[in-house]
């Protein structure tokens, strides 16, 4: 994160210790005395944390106090905050979906989405747009439109609908790299929680590295799910589902998604699809109406201490192969399986440790690299323990069915 971004949350963190510094030394010592003490100790502790960071940055001169550069800092955040909303609120849409029966239409639900480009391409869920034979979208200034579902992914719950028109006030939002995101980040979240247009929630980056499940059941059983996915406290509700998580700089990081609650709504657990996501598959919903993930062909585990002591295996990081299927990459390539019963994995199968060199800790991690590395066709090379030996596994990948 650069120093411009970090800025106004720095400032923030200052005045808190300005004021927490001044309140200490206030019962020992008139405050005038002490205010150059008070900055050079303000100084050294942000110094510590951004090195970057001077004297200047941090002084308070004349008569100024710790609530005035409160004050300050909270308007330098506050200014923040409506920028980007202004900024992007304009490309935020407000879906309906419809459907048909007979000659009558009648209202499904409703969701959020974002405009990407100048031809009216708009990002949302998958599950917003799932059931529905018509849709019309309405942007901030109150301009509707018809649109049309171009392409779905139900596996990461994304999918690109396009709108006949496009808003004279709104500009396509720029999309970030949830890569660079980092856990206590400011989010933004905009959408229409029940209904409710245009409404924005601040929070920060929970946790990252989450997946979420795909509604739809794999062959033989279980389900794929999607890596790499952002849990935020910004506040998430229904309605929300499709609208953007955006940084500071006004970038969308996330597709927000889904929520962790047992009433409904928002707990302070939501889940954004990473940012990342949108950009491999956005493209070829766009240009092929759906979007292809590459396939091994197996089950598999993470294993955790005891069970890879009962297993008779060393260690426990990486990705043990409980089922091959037949006629997949994984049986061409000869990975073996383990098998498996009520109690769990049995003895034998491939433990999978290493993709491409890339260290495969857990299960999450292979199919993180999978998802966002490769393509079908693409050939790996596994490193796998097999009987106690490392050993390289060439695997071309093929098309998940």
């Amino acid at each position: 994160m650069s120093k411009n971004r970090q800025f106004p949350l720095i400032i923030f963190i200052i005045s808190l210790l300005v004021v927490s510094l001044a309140c200490q030394l206030t019962a020992i010592t008139p405050a005038e005395e002490n205010r150059d003490a008070i900055v050079a100790d303000v100084v050294a502790t942000v110094q510590a944390q951004q090195p970057g960071i001077t004297a200047s940055d941090v002084m308070v001169s004349g008569d100024e106090t710790a609530v005035s550069q409160i004050a300050a800092s909270d308007s330098l955040l506050e200014e923040k905050f409506t920028s980007v909303y202004r900024t992007v609120n304009p490309a935020v849409v407000h879906i309906f979906v419809y459907e048909q029966f007979e000659d009558q239409v009648f209202p499904l639900g409703t969701g959020s989405g974002f405009l990407i480009d100048t031809e009216g391409h708009i990002i949302t869920n998958n599950h917003v747009v799932a059931d529905g034979e018509s849709f019309e979208v309405i942007y901030a200034n109150g301009q509707r439109s018809h649109a049309t579902v171009i392409g779905t992914d139900v596996d990461s719950d994304l999918a690109v609908i396009q709108a006949e028109t496009v808003a004279d006030d709104a500009t396509p939002i720029p999309l970030g790299n949830s890569k660079e995101l980092e856990v206590g980040q400011f989010v933004i979240a905009i959408g229409n929680p029940f209904g409710e247009a245009g409404s924005m929630s601040i929070g920060v980056v929970s946790g990252l590295g989450r997946t979420l499940t795909s509604e739809r059941e794999a062959e033989g059983g279980g389900r794929y799910s999607l890596p790499q996915v952002i849990q935020t406290d910004a506040a998430i509700n229904p309605g929300n589902s499709g609208g953007p998580l955006l940084n500071l700089d006004g970038e969308v990081i996330g597709v927000n998604s889904a929520i962790r609650t047992e009433t409904g709504t928002n707990t302070g657990v939501g889940f954004s699809i990473p940012v990342n996501a949108v950009r491999r598959i956005a493209p070829q919903l766009i240009e092929k109406g759906s979007y292809i993930y590459p396939f091994i062909g197996i089950r598999m585990q993470t294993l955790n201490i005891n069970t890879a002591e009962e297993l008779n295996i060393a260690e426990s990081v990486g990705a043990y192969v409980l089922d091959v299927s037949p006629d997949t990459p994984a049986e061409d390539a000869g990975l073996i399986e383990s098998g498996f019963n009520n109690f769990g994995p049995l003895p034998g199968g491939d433990l999978i440790i290493a993709i491409n060199g890339e260290p495969v800790k857990s299960s999450d991690d292979l199919i993180s690299y999978l998802v966002f590395e490769t393509e079908a066709g693409q050939t790996v090379d596994l490193t796998v323990v097999r009987e106690g030996k490392e050993i390289n596994v060439p695997l071309t990948l093929g098309e998940r069915p």
